[in-house]
């Protein structure tokens, strides 16, 4: 059925050494991600209590356009561009979905 998806989230959490350099980076990254197959939506988020720390969280049709998704040219070029500007690395985090829906 067309109603049945199967909604997959992931959130990266990035600390910036360069807030400014990965803001650029990480928006262009959201830019191209709106644009992929089966992308639901995808935001960036700025922690409100930590000026060195970003949120980006995305809703997928199916977990495996989600997987497919982290071996695309956009997620490859977006993670070669954090280089030098993280602190740590992304904290990656899967979610499945227990109530999450589009709002169209």
């Amino acid at each position: 059925m067309a109603d049945d998806v199967e909604i997959s989230m992931v959130t990266m959490r990035f600390d910036a050494t360069d807030p400014a350099g990965l803001l650029a980076i990480l928006s262009k990254y959201i830019v191209t991600t709106r644009r992929a197959p089966e992308c639901r939506n995808v935001d960036l988020v700025w922690s409100a209590t930590n000026a060195d720390r970003f949120l980006v969280v995305e809703k997928w049709a199916s977990p495996t356009a989600q997987r497919a998704h982290f071996d695309s040219a956009e997620m490859v070029e977006m993670a070669q561009a954090c280089a030098g500007l993280l602190r740590i690395a992304p904290d990656i985090e899967l979610w499945d979905a227990i109530s999450a829906h589009d709002l169209r």
